[in-house]
């Protein structure tokens, strides 16, 4: 009679050969987002979104603070420098917060006038660079009009400062009801942790909820979620990594300070949004990278 075949063998075999396809599909969806990152002009793209995003973040959160004073909300101005700013290494962010938060809560009587009308247009620039990147990356051709696109970016920028306005309203009445959990339910306590915990929570979701957002509204054509989450997650793990490193070269080996005296801050607020606008247009990339390979499996299936 035949011997039976060793099915753990083929099994093992199986495995191996599993393995070994996954990690050339790997290597070739980071060869094809790497090249496109190139030939689309990643670099210089990166340039024009970090200074974009620089030259929109101020007004934006003028513009933010304005209409949140003329709602009532005072406090808002300290809560959205947390907001954007804690996710930055501490090194980076704490000049440039401090100096924002003086701007921020100078007392404004002059909400809807051109100046703050002006801002809010400055912050939709930012809002369409995002979408010149990420054309470029999806490689998609823009056929919205002018009007449209400024029009969304506008939206943008309202919808972001109410998340923020009710984010701020959130993290004023968490620590009352934090206390009011603690009183009637003894068990929580241990888990509810602290404000400051709860900023560093908000902040990250907030950057996640505005990574899908902008991934799938902003560029031209339409994308699934799917076709969305490996390019964020490699986004948000990429931020957390290059910051980090950012962070310890200035503890380490800077010398922006002895060389541009009191322009270091904004130097390396430059420099580290540089970092963060390559890594989100090589999110968009991977993306593209990995729809381009799938679509390639596909054709040769069938």
């Amino acid at each position: 009679m035949p011997a039976e075949p060793n099915t753990s063998h083929i099994r093992y075999h199986e495995t191996i050969g599993a393995g070994l396809l996954n990690i050339v599909a790997i290597k070739r969806v980071l060869s094809d987002a790497l090249g496109h990152f190139d030939a689309d002009d990643g670099w210089s793209m990166a340039s024009h979104l970090a200074i974009s995003a620089l030259m929109a973040l101020f007004p934006f959160l003028i513009f933010a603070t304005t209409l949140a004073s003329f709602l009532g909300a005072d406090a808002f101005a300290e809560t959205a420098v947390h907001i954007v700013f804690d996710t930055w290494p501490k090194s980076i962010a704490e000049p440039i917060a401090k100096e924002v938060l003086n701007v921020l809560t100078v007392p404004r009587s002059d909400f809807l006038t051109v100046s703050v009308l002006a801002a809010a247009i400055f912050a939709s620039n930012g809002i369409e660079a995002l979408r010149t990147s990420l054309n470029r990356a999806y490689r998609v051709t823009e056929t919205r009009s002018f009007i449209w696109r400024r029009a969304q970016s506008l939206i943008f920028v309202l919808i972001a400062t109410v998340g923020f306005l009710a984010i701020s309203l959130l993290l004023v009445l968490a620590p009352l009801l934090a206390e009011i959990a603690k009183k009637n339910l003894e068990w929580i306590g241990p888990y509810m942790g602290t404000i400051t915990v709860w900023r560093y929570v908000v902040a990250s979701g907030v950057i996640v909820l505005g990574l899908f957002a902008v991934h799938m509204w902003l560029p031209a054509g339409q994308r699934s979620l799917k076709d969305l989450l490996p390019g964020i997650l490699f986004t948000v793990l990429a931020w957390i990594a290059g910051s980090t490193m950012f962070a310890e070269y200035l503890k380490q080996f800077s010398t922006y300070v002895s060389t541009y005296a009191g322009l270091a801050s904004v130097m390396i607020a430059v420099i580290f949004l540089y970092i963060i606008s390559a890594i989100f247009i090589l999110g968009g990339e991977l993306n593209a990278a990995i729809k381009r390979y799938r679509e390639a499996r596909a054709r040769i299936a069938g």
